[in-house]
Order: structure tokens, then sequence, then C-alpha cells
């Protein structure tokens, strides 16, 4: 059974930066990407970064473009969201996810679609005082 795991939650003040790892184990972990979702107090999931782990391509939801870098170590099995200039609107609880749906022929959207991960990680708080 394949396990993500994520750390590097906290709390900090606004314009600070937070780096959030997740990483893979289990008997056999194959997955075409992995995403970074995150959930707010009373709001739905919505999609922040993703990333393939062949080639690398990565996709952001505009809201943290330009502050945040997906990144993954493929020998580690482990994905990384580096977060920078962090702002009292990002607090929420950040889960990464790994899809075997979305492939190279996957519009940019698909990537952006909870539905199209199959493995969730527990999650991990992220507060960020102003």
């Amino acid at each position: 059974q394949v396990q993500l795991v994520e750390s590097g939650g906290g709390l900090v003040q606004a314009g600070g930066s937070l780096r959030l790892s997740c990483a893979a184990s289990g008997r056999t972990f194959n997955s075409n990407a992995m995403g970074w979702f995150r959930q707010a107090p009373g709001k739905e999931r919505e999609f922040v970064a993703a990333i393939r782990w062949s080639g690398g391509s990565t996709y952001y939801a505009n809201s943290v473009k330009g502050r945040f870098t997906v990144s993954r170590d493929g020998a580690k099995n482990t994905v990384y969201l580096q977060m920078n200039s962090l702002k009292p609107e990002d607090t929420a609880v950040y889960y990464c996810a790994a899809s075997r749906t979305v492939s190279y022929a996957s519009s940019s959207y698909s990537y952006t679609v909870s539905n199209n991960y199959d493995t969730w990680g527990q999650g991990t708080q992220v507060t960020v005082s102003s």
C-alpha cells in the first residue's frame, strides 16, 4: 500500500517562507504526477501546484504563481513545495496527492482536478500570521 507523508508545515509571519515535503513509501509507487492541494476552514479544497515525475513539467494556480515552486526528487520519491512571500490567505491544510490518471497527453486543467488523484497524504497545517 502506498503512503504519502507530508511535513514542513508550521506558523510563519506574512512575507516568510516554508518548504513542504511529501515522501512516498510502500511496496509499489507508480504515479505520473504529484499534486499539492490546500483547504482553508469553511472552504473547498483547491489546487495549488503539480509536477510530472517524467520531464518535470509544472503547473500552478494563479494565486501562487511566482511565489511557490514545486520540485521533485525521483531517487527519494519525494516532492517539495517551496512557498515564499506567504500571505495570510495561504493559511490552510496542505495535502499532497499522487496521480496515475494524468499523462503527458493530459491537458493542464487535468492536473488541477482533485478527482484525478488517487492517493492522498494526511495533510500538514500552514498558518500565516499578519
